[in-house]
């Protein structure tokens, strides 16, 4: 007799894993079928080069929750994140550069050789961020009100707007410009200096396909600053072991609980009951019976691909297909036989340990979108270079590095019918070639190297489009209405249907916040009392 599960998780990325660690340690039976033969989804680590292992997607670490790194106690069971000791290095065009970070003294100190304005301005910056990120990091282990939840929809929006009312009106101004506003025009009411404006505006492309122009890029400079490492609110670090040694620990965690996990076992279709859902059907033809089933690949993967015709209303497959998807990002790792040596600072140092951000002004990332949209990618694009060997010395040969190039923009599909397969050698090169603008000799350096374009993401990761958030972070896909409004509480459209990865509020990032929350409205589903109240 085939075995049925209390709930089947679609996809072993980390939110599917947080996801199954709540219902399993709340009594449940839980399976996860996994199409990849490793858990882990986008936050992964492997060998691309022989003796080189890096983060192959995600990779770094801010912004997953520490309620779920408590709650799954994985210190305990070997995660150990280093914090950057500068957040990060922006090369200038004019030989110059800035660092950012290592605390405010200093980074006025920096901002100063730029503007002294900026420099003053700042500490004031910082407390209006933290103002409005506080009020969202509160929401972000809240399930959003769920429109058409009747009497539920008043009393969530009311409990979960009381952060919002608290703030002074000047405070809740911050709120609408952060939302609506372009990065520039919210950055110029700040700052004056092109290089500290780049600083911070890089955050707002950061897996965005958006010009730092495009009304309401600002919100996703503020998604970025969500996070904490060990303790210290804004924070980023390195995952000792990559990122996948996070998933591995989790899944770990996981099968203690009694937690089955399959690997290399593909969904093929969700198997639909009239109205409700009954389990899927895995491409090698078994069917796994459940009486729930949770999606952590994105909404336009799961509703597009997985559904026979006639499963889905009209209506809701019309309002999916308009679901936005695709960040124009392109991967590279690289195998270096040395250290990049910046010709504005060639010496090894603490640069080398943290962002090191190509992309000096925002009318450079401005032309990086234009060439995207005209051409299929940037002539010169945006790069965020990470070196995670400088301090994990289990990632390369002694005396060697590996070296994580998170690039953009790339057009999730190329114009004029040419395909990524073919061209994505080209990009590649162009993306070396911009390092070596700013580091002379980085190309000869280069031993190896992993490329994953818009569409190898798609196909190693599953990521629709590319996209890492799956699904843009823009104003009408968020909260309530991520992915559609009417199901933005984790539930799909279908009795028994839920939704778990970062296509559901609050959106990208490895967070385990929607994991987190899906779980809770699962439980709460369990009992009329926590359906209304919970």
């Amino acid at each position: 007799m085939t075995k049925k599960y209390d709930a089947l998780i679609i996809g072993a990325g980390h939110n599917g894993l947080v996801c199954a660690f709540y219902l399993a340690r709340a009594g449940l039976k839980v399976r996860i079928v996994e199409r990849r033969d490793v858990v882990g989804g986008a936050a992964v680590t492997e060998e691309f080069h022989p003796g080189f292992r890096n983060s192959v997607a995600s990779y770094t670490v801010s912004l997953l929750q520490p309620k779920v790194i408590s709650d799954m106690r994985l210190a305990d069971h070997g995660y150990r994140v280093i914090e950057r000791p500068i957040s990060n290095f922006l090369p200038q065009e004019d030989g110059g550069y800035l660092k950012l970070g290592g605390g405010l003294e200093r980074t006025q100190a920096e901002f100063a050789r730029f503007s002294k304005h900026d420099a003053q301005v700042l500490p004031d910056y910082y407390e209006m961020l933290e103002n409005v990120a506080d009020v969202l990091r509160d929401l972000a282990l809240k399930s959003p009100p769920n429109v058409g939840d009747g009497l539920k929809t008043f009393i969530d929006a009311a409990r979960q707007g009381r952060g919002l009312m608290k703030l002074s009106l000047s405070q809740q101004r911050d709120v609408l410009d952060l939302f609506t506003k372009s990065a520039r025009s919210f950055l110029d009411s700040w700052f004056e200096s092109e290089a500290v404006k780049a600083a911070f505006g890089f955050d707002a492309v950061v897996g965005n396909y958006a010009s730092p122009d495009t009304p309401g890029s600002a919100y996703v400079l503020l998604h970025h600053v969500f996070g904490e490492v060990n303790g210290n609110k804004g924070a980023w670090g390195h995952s000792v072991g990559g990122m996948g040694n996070i998933t591995q620990i989790m899944a770990k965690v996981c099968r203690e609980l009694g937690v089955d996990i399959s690997l290399e076992a593909p969904v093929a279709r969700v198997l639909v009951d009239g109205e409700k859902v009954a389990g899927v059907r895995l491409e090698s033809g078994e069917e796994v019976m459940a009486d729930r089933v949770i999606s952590n690949v994105g909404p336009k993967i799961l509703y597009e691909r997985m559904f026979d015709d006639g499963d889905l209303k009209p209506e809701f497959k019309r309002r999916i297909k308009g679901f936005k998807a695709g960040s124009g990002t392109f991967r590279m790792n690289v195998a270096l036989s040395e250290l990049p040596k910046f010709t504005c600072l060639p010496e090894p140092g603490e640069h080398h340990q943290s962002g090191i951000i190509i992309a000096p002004t925002l009318d450079y990332m401005d032309r990086a979108f234009l060439d995207a949209k005209r051409d299929g990618w940037s002539q010169k694009p945006i790069v965020e270079m990470l070196i995670p060997s400088t301090i994990d010395d289990s990632l390369a040969p002694a005396g060697q590095h590996v070296a994580s190039l998170f690039c953009q923009q790339f057009a999730p599909e190329l114009p004029d019918g040419r395909d990524w397969d073919a061209e994505e050698g080209k990009a590649a090169d162009l993306i070396i070639d911009t390092v070596e603008e700013y580091a002379p000799g980085f190309r000869a350096s280069v031993l190896g190297r992993q490329i994953l374009s818009p569409k190898g993401l798609e196909r190693k990761f599953g990521l629709a489009g590319g996209d890492i958030m799956h699904g843009n972070m823009s104003l009408d896909q968020l909260w309530s209405a991520r992915p559609v409004l009417g199901h933005g509480a984790y539930r799909g459209p279908l009795k028994g249907l839920y939704m778990c990865g970062a296509g559901a509020h609050p959106g990208g990032g490895v967070t385990g916040a929607p994991g987190h929350n899906c779980a809770a409205e699962i439980l709460a589903d369990r009992s009329f009392l926590g359906r209304l109240f919970g």
